[in-house]
């Protein structure tokens, strides 16, 4: 194929509707030149993080009239919104693969014109990792104490598949998959540059590990524990096995 004809027209000329509307020229610019590449791989690197940025971007933004619609008491909205954020973040782990197609000799290349830069300074990550506190605060103000309950009530002695608990488990689901996506980035990582090298702001890349212990709404995941531990209380933390059971059924 002659490459030159088609990289003159693969950005368009930026003057039908559906690229005026789209902004597809200035869109379809944001990557470097085809000649300024520094291998076949980089395109890819930078569309996959550059398309992650807008991912984040529609997350924040509709994290945004989630948190509105909490503070409503719109339950139907707010579980509708979580599932298009929740749709998004699986879209976010499954592009990762995508890199995983880069050797590390070729990452390395890419690399080098990184600067300093490195994924801790991504504007839609940095603003993911400071909205989890008002949705939080919304939730329980307006889902909990409004209505005299706690997480132990709609989990468990009051137990009625309320609201309340639907919208608590689209928040673990978000906290979940969120964790998903670290833990995937982190494989990447293992997978380009190993875990035990330093990272470009020269510290060991295995602080990037330290984030997995993190959760956003670590009162979610700790009122599983206390069922799980009330449970063992009333049933036995080790039960009687059933092959023990049918064995004296039998005699």
């Amino acid at each position: 194929m002659e490459r030159e004809y088609f990289y003159s027209i693969m950005n368009g000329q930026g003057t039908l509707d559906y690229e005026i509307y789209l902004n597809t020229h200035a869109l379809l610019s944001c990557q470097k030149d085809y000649q300024e590449l520094c291998n076949q791989d980089e395109l890819q690197f930078q569309i996959v993080h550059q398309s992650e940025e807008l991912w984040m971007k529609l997350i924040a933004y509709t994290l945004l009239d989630i948190d509105d619609y909490i503070q409503k008491e719109n339950t139907n909205r707010v579980i509708t919104l979580f599932n298009r954020v929740h749709g998004i973040q699986k879209i976010m782990i499954q592009q990762l693969s995508l890199l995983e197609t880069m050797s590390p000799k070729e990452y390395q290349e890419i690399r080098i014109h990184l600067g300093n830069g490195s994924g801790q300074e991504s504007p839609g990550f940095r603003t993911i990792m400071k909205m989890y506190q008002p949705l939080w605060k919304s939730f329980k103000t307006f889902y909990l104490d409004k209505h005299g309950l706690t997480l132990e009530k709609i989990y468990d002695t009051e137990y009625s598949h309320c609201n309340a608990y639907m919208i608590a488990e689209a928040l673990a689901e978000y906290d979940e998959l969120f964790q998903k996506f670290r833990y995937h980035h982190i494989q990447l990582i293992h997978r380009t540059i190993g875990m035990g090298s330093q990272s470009l702001k020269g510290r060991p890349v295995e602080l990037l590990e330290s984030g997995m212990r993190m959760k956003f709404f670590p009162e979610l995941w700790e009122v599983r524990n206390k069922m799980t531990d009330a449970w063992g209380l009333q049933y036995g933390k080790v039960r009687e096995s059933i092959a023990n059971k049918e064995k004296s059924i039998a005699i």
